[in-house]
């Protein structure tokens, strides 16, 4: 009877519970990932601390029609969990409305009337689920639609759309590129038939910064531009090298991407800024910055290099790792540099590298560097159709890690001892010495190109960016940093779709690298051969033709059983690469599966002996 009552009793207390923590604990969460991705960041909280105005957050989500599909229900919740996490740290400054947009109702020509999309059912029902921001002057800004593949990314959606409701002034950024970042890779042509299709992260930059292209001519930088960013520039004039020069002795903020190599200048054609060139540098302002760069040479990484599709001989298709294109993990940034603390991947193509001078005042601090397991080598060998393997043979890294991009602090002088021409001197008095610059350098201009970062959808007519790397996310960081906000930084690295499986991809390197030295050894043999036999194709004619022919005949053998034997080898080598992907799989499983339950099982075992022998002993004690 007492073991009833304890039974009863122990089912009422966890009903009480259930109750209690629904209705009192609603936005209460454990986050046990990795990244914390389900725990608001120091960032959001600290836009919602800084509210001077009240801000309203309009949840519309057709939840009853929702309900056929759970996978949306369930992520409509957490939504709603999030934006009332929101509101409760707010200190009252964040309203949140949650509101149901049921057919031909008022409410959803309101979600109309915000530019929020609808999914349509099979049935012909059409279901919003999307956010409306709305400031204390009735200012409005939207995320149409709130896609379950961007789950990752909602915190940093939602905080930016709230912090650029709290500062509807934007920053102007000051843009001089020959690359076609506001039209895409067709350019203004492109554009002027209805195709424009601008690089991703213009767009991301347009959504919080006043973009300013300076055009194809100029003499000096607009007095109201906060930062200046030059991208893979063409050749500039003295006049205009002068006015970067002056802006950031002024102590004006540059971002410069060179690149000794664009892998897309090829097909870009023109730009606003005229055809855009193979490589690019700032060479008179960087060495009068402290820095040398070789706008001829690239980083060949092995570490590091990415893993490419390629066409075989027979038609198909095979992956290779190409060495020009580099994929950095987070030990390869940064870690105490706030733009690139929280970075985990940054994919790179034929980057060049950044080196301080001996003597420099400046001080530089690498953001990106490649591994020890490089080298440089000239532009030239991955242009026109490179092969990936023919990069492998020659490769022999020096085993020196090499800057891609740094950050330049410190005086600096300027690069020119007067105005290049009277009239670039008329406005402002010649700045000779600054005793502060700031500039980040980045040795890669491709890594602003879509391809290398981000998969572009189309859903219901909107481009939904879903990153593959942290690309996008640099380059805002550090704009951010460099205009002076650092809030968003913490959030918007959180969200990479994809993760490297760095154990298996040392395993199928090293593997890799032994398939190349057989194949190398039989390509040597192969040459010794022939080699060999057109030796004795030239001794024919004496009479001596038919020992010949057997001792060709011999040769030829005993190279095609060598060849064999080193066929059997090279297969040797990928069923190992196999076998240990599989093994590690394997394992990786078993610890997944089995792994938490024996653990648990183990640890109920001990719990459950330490008990007997408790009782053991409080037994012989009576």
């Amino acid at each position: 009877m007492k073991r009833i009552f304890v039974l009863v009793l122990a089912a009422l207390l966890f009903v009480a519970v259930n109750i209690v923590s629904t209705n009192l604990l609603t936005s209460a969460r454990l986050d046990l990932t990795a990244d914390r991705l389900y725990s608001l960041s120091d960032g959001t909280r600290q836009i919602l601390r800084d509210l001077k105005e009240p801000v309203t957050l309009k949840l519309f989500f057709s939840e009853d029609l929702a309900t056929p599909y759970p996978a949306l229900k369930s992520y409509g919740r957490r939504v709603r969990d999030l934006l009332e996490a929101y509101a409760s740290l707010s200190d009252g400054k964040l309203k949140l409305q949650v509101i149901d947009p049921e057919p031909f109702s008022p409410a959803e020509d309101d979600a109309v009337a915000a530019g929020l999309k609808a999914i349509q059912t099979p049935t012909g029902e059409a279901i919003y689920f999307g956010v409306v921001g709305v400031d204390s002057a009735d200012a409005q800004l939207a995320l149409p639609y709130l896609s379950p593949d961007r789950e990752e990314f909602l915190e940093y959606d939602v905080t930016k759309l709230v912090n650029d409701l709290a500062t509807p002034k934007k920053p102007v950024v000051g843009l001089i590129s020959s690359l076609p970042l506001e039209y895409g890779p067709g350019g203004p042509m492109a554009a002027a038939q209805g195709q424009s299709a601008p690089y991703v992260i213009y767009q991301q930059l347009q959504q919080s910064y006043q973009m300013r292209s300076l055009g194809q001519v100029f003499t000096a930088i607009d007095a109201d531009v906060d930062l200046l960013i030059v991208a893979h520039p063409a050749e500039l004039s003295d006049a205009e090298l002068y006015a970067i020069d002056q802006f950031v002795l002024k102590g004006g903020r540059l971002i410069a991407f060179v690149d000794p190599n664009l892998e897309a200048a090829a097909y870009m054609g023109q730009s606003p800024m005229g055809a855009t060139p193979p490589s690019s540098s700032l060479s008179k302002l960087m060495d009068a910055w402290g820095v040398t760069y070789d706008d001829q040479k690239i980083i060949a990484d092995r570490g590091l290099a990415q893993r490419v599709a390629m066409v075989s001989q027979s038609g198909g298709r095979v992956y290779k790792d190409y060495i020009a294109w580099l994929a950095l993990h987070r030990g390869n940034v940064a870690a105490d540099d706030v733009v690139t603390a929280e970075l985990d991947d940054i994919n790179l193509a034929s980057a060049g590298a950044l080196f301080a001078k001996d003597g420099a005042t400046t001080k530089f601090e690498p953001l990106m560097t490649s591994s020890a397991e490089s080298m440089m080598i000239e532009a030239t060998q991955v242009q026109y159709a490179p092969d990936p393997d023919e990069l492998l043979r020659k490769f022999a890294p020096d085993g020196k890690e090499k800057a891609i991009a740094a950050r330049l602090t410190g005086p600096a002088k300027s690069a020119y001892s007067a105005p290049p021409s009277p009239k670039d001197g008329a406005a402002d008095a010649h700045i000779a010495w600054s005793k502060n610059i700031n500039v980040v350098l980045i040795a890669d201009a491709d890594m602003l190109e879509d391809r290398f970062w981000v998969n572009v959808q189309n859903f219901l007519g909107q481009s939904i960016a879903v990153p593959i790397a942290d690309n996008g996310a640099f380059v805002i960081n550090a704009v951010d940093n460099m205009i002076g906000s650092s809030a968003l930084i913490s959030l918007r690295s959180r969200g990479v779709s994809q993760r490297p499986f760095t154990v298996v991809e040392d395993i199928r390197r090293r593997a890799e690298a032994e398939f190349l030295t057989e194949e190398k050894r039989l390509e040597a043999k192969l040459q010794e051969t022939e080699k060999r036999l057109r030796e004795l194709e030239a001794g024919r004619g004496d009479g001596n033709q038919a020992v010949l022919d057997k001792t060709q005949a011999e040769e030829v053998e005993a190279f095609r059983q060598e060849m064999l034997a080193t066929r059997k080898q090279l297969r040797e080598v990928q069923h190992s690469l196999r076998r240990d992907i599989e093994r590690l799989g394997a394992t990786v499983k078993f610890i997944n599966i089995a792994g938490v339950p024996i653990v648990l099982t183990i640890v109920a075992l001990i719990v459950a002996a330490l008990r007997r022998r408790r009782r053991q002993r409080a037994y012989a004690k009576s």
